[in-house]
């Protein structure tokens, strides 16, 4: 049985480039930059890289891969850093994979990522949803790339999660993302004491997350969002 063919992701882009998702009207990063969002919010909201050192292995699981800049951001600290873990497993879900073209597009903005992301575009899937494997730094470092909707997309991974990206258009935008069932399919998935980290400060997310399992707290934000939010699953 073929997998059904996905919608990808329709973008427009402002003066300086940065892409904008046409069916949520909504941004796909901060006007602060996607890089510093990554390392801000998904990086060091994680405390990365201190908690992959000294592991065999470490797997990421993430929401909303769209351009991949928060894998790229992951897999550069990962390179850079001489006590980082033998082998990285990214995870990640899209609902809408976005066009080669668009992809380029945006990795532009991001001159330091330029060599990882000349090698994510070689390798980047058709938009058939199902789950799509990727292999980097010969075989160190594995991209599973789930195309589909987050809930069913997360009961089709078998994984358990040492750091978890929660990423997504607001809750305002694209409800589902952020649904508690999406939010129990993710703690399900932890590891004991995963971390969990996302832009994104609602209270209902909070909630959420506490309800599943998480300590939450709050830290200050990045570019115009005055707060985010971390977690540890205990």
């Amino acid at each position: 049985m073929r997998s059904p063919v996905l919608e990808q992701a329709r973008c427009s882009f402002d003066e300086a480039g940065r892409p904008h998702a046409e069916v949520y009207g909504d941004i796909y990063h901060s006007g602060g930059g996607a890089l510093g969002q990554a390392r801000h919010v998904f990086l060091a909201g994680n405390q990365l890289p201190a908690r992959w050192r000294g592991c065999r292995h470490f797997t990421v699981l993430e929401t909303g891969f769209g351009f991949g800049i928060g894998f790229l951001a992951a897999w550069a600290a990962w390179r850079s850093d001489p006590g980082r873990s033998d082998f990285l497993h990214f995870a990640s879900i899209e609902k809408h994979p976005p066009r080669t073209e668009d992809l380029r597009r945006v990795h532009a903005l991001e001159p330091e990522l330029h060599e990882l992301a000349v090698q994510l575009q070689r390798q980047w899937p058709l938009p058939l949803a199902g789950v799509h494997r990727a292999s980097f730094d010969d075989g160190r470092v594995t991209l599973t790339l789930s195309l589909g909707d987050a809930e069913v997309a997360l009961g089709a991974l078998e994984l358990r999660a040492d750091a978890i990206f929660l990423d997504g258009f607001a809750p305002s935008r694209n409800a589902d993302m952020w649904s508690p069932a999406v939010i129990r399919a993710l703690a399900r998935k932890a590891a004991p004491r995963a971390t969990v980290a996302t832009w994104c400060a609602a209270g209902s997310v909070r909630r959420a997350l506490s309800d599943t399992g998480f300590e939450v707290e709050t830290r200050p934000g990045f570019g115009d969002k005055r707060e985010m939010t971390v977690g540890r699953f205990a």
